[in-house]
């Protein structure tokens, strides 16, 4: 199906002069354009980054501990002495202390952290996979509101010509009062759907640009060659589809997290062993001109802590069994959304098909119809419900392209397709 801008006509409707304009020369967006724009503005993306920034700074403050932690000092203190004198001391120097050991504990939480950090990327490809599908779905969207402004502007071109047959025949006292007031009254029908649609075409454009971002409304369009003739898929492997989405491999690094956390409670148990060296000058008169200096091995053992690190183990395993049992409903989860969403897309592809044969039927009958009622030859009542019938066809059949290109979009949202795949 192929999207055309076309120029609104009035219909009596002086209120939408300003906006026919607008939407004749609106900023045309391709979903490209569209894309690129959500990428770079959709406020959800923006904030999904810097949360793995910060993931990134807190890997490097975990780090941190592995390095040699320096500081420098500068001192100047009174004593009262027991002569009752008063002594002033200067002191200035560096101290340094480098971890040796401390059971492997700060290796376990440098791994969780570069997890952590993983597992925030399959967040962020969540978070993209969806704003692709919103985004999809408000482009798709507009496009079926711009394809219905047209479709209602020739229903109602078609009405009013029908009303100007009845009427005809009314006057030549062929058609009685009924059949013109109905006439009269589908037309002021198609006229308010006219208005309708130009309306809601409006709120899309609206919901297309709050999706990429973009805060002050403008006009525009959407141009893009949609075929609904999608090829028949085979079924596809639903177990391995399901283990390469986001949100599945994002549960298998929450697991592998709770494991490194569990090592890393675990290893709380043993001794830290760190070096410690200083070195400085101190005395009674400024600068101090004194050194002392030092160099030694530290070594700190928990005796008893009230159960603290027991405790903290005890925890560490439960989360760690309870991230097993989120993995596999995750799977189960992912494993019918997928089949539902590809079962979704299948009926509804199909259903295009169908609808597209009833809407070559009710042409071709409106068609035979219309000549047949001109003659004489059906009556009025038959006549209209023929004509009803295109119209419900046509809308029916925009309707079922609509909502095919929207469980298409679902089904590479499931998947786990995310803005960064549409870009080429």
């Amino acid at each position: 199906m192929k999207i055309r801008k076309r120029p609104l006509v009035l219909i009596g409707l002086p209120i939408f002069v300003i906006f026919v304009v607008n939407f004749a020369y609106g900023e045309v967006f391709t979903w490209q354009r569209c894309v690129r724009e959500a990428l770079q503005n959709n406020p959800d993306l923006v904030s999904a980054r810097e949360k793995i920034n910060q993931t990134l700074e807190d890997r490097s403050i975990t780090k941190s501990v592995i390095f040699p932690q320096i500081s420098a000092g500068l001192s100047s203190k009174k004593n009262r002495i027991a002569t009752g004198d008063k002594e002033t001391t200067y002191s200035y120097g560096l101290t340094a202390r480098q971890l040796l050991f401390d059971g492997f504990e700060t290796y376990y939480k440098i791994k969780s952290s570069s997890l952590k950090i993983k597992a925030m990327e399959y967040e962020y490809m969540e978070l993209s996979a969806a704003v692709r599908f919103n985004l999809r779905k408000a482009f798709i969207n507009l496009l079926k509101a711009q394809k219905l402004v047209s479709l209602t502007e020739e229903i109602a071109k078609r009405r009013r010509k029908n009303l100007k047959l009845v009427k005809l025949r009314y006057e030549a006292g062929r058609e009685h009062k009924g059949a013109l007031l109905t006439a009269q009254a589908n037309l002021a029908q198609a006229e308010f759907e006219v208005a309708q649609a130009k309306r809601n075409l409006v709120l899309a454009q609206r919901k297309l640009l709050k999706e990429m971002g973009i805060k002050k409304f403008i006009p525009i369009s959407v141009r893009e060659d949609l075929d609904i003739n999608v090829e028949k898929m085979a079924i596809p492997n639903f177990e391995n589809l399901a283990m390469d989405t986001p949100e599945f491999k994002k549960a298998v690094v929450y697991k592998k997290v709770a494991g490194f956390n569990l090592k890393s409670a675990k290893a709380d148990l043993f001794p830290e062993v760190s070096l410690t060296s200083s070195w400085q000058r101190t005395s009674s008169n400024w600068p101090p001109s004194d050194k002392e200096w030092s160099v030694g091995v530290n070594v700190s053992f928990p005796l008893f802590e009230g159960g603290n690190r027991t405790s903290q183990i005890y925890k560490a395993k439960s989360q760690l069994k309870e991230k097993k049992a989120e993995e596999k409903s995750v799977k189960n989860s992912v494993l019918l959304l997928l089949q539902e969403a590809w079962i979704e897309f299948q009926n509804l592809s199909d259903r295009v098909d169908v609808q597209k044969k009833y809407l070559e039927a009710a042409k071709e009958r409106a068609k035979i119809a219309s000549a047949q009622y001109s003659t004489g030859l059906i009556s009025f009542d038959d006549w209209t419900i023929i004509e009803d019938n295109l119209v419900n066809a046509e809308k029916s059949y925009l309707n079922a392209q609509a909502e095919a290109l929207v469980a298409y979009a679902y089904w590479i949202k499931v998947k786990g397709g995310t803005l960064e795949n549409e870009i080429y």
